[in-house]
């Protein structure tokens, strides 16, 4: 079974990124450690990518990586002053 990748940054994180998986277009992005049925361990390499070796595995057996969705500046207007 094949699905897709995307790197997400984590809330707060001053722009570290983790990898986040979904099996269908129409589902919600899951971190990879969530989903251990597909994922396997980091490397153990301090200040490595949390995923990265997951990402390898998940990309050679046909995986598609996504662009990094972006926010929904929609939620994110402020109002207009009256």
């Amino acid at each position: 079974m094949t699905g897709q990748m995307c790197w997400i940054p984590r809330l707060g994180s001053n722009g570290t990124t983790v990898l986040h998986l979904r099996l269908d277009a129409n589902k919600p992005w899951v971190p990879y450690y969530l989903m251990a049925n597909f994922s396997i361990p980091d490397y153990t390499i301090p200040g490595g990518s949390k995923g990265w070796a997951t990402y390898q595995k998940l990309f050679k057996a046909g995986w598609t990586l996504e662009p990094t969705p972006q926010p929904n500046f929609q939620d994110q207007q402020t109002p207009k002053a009256a």
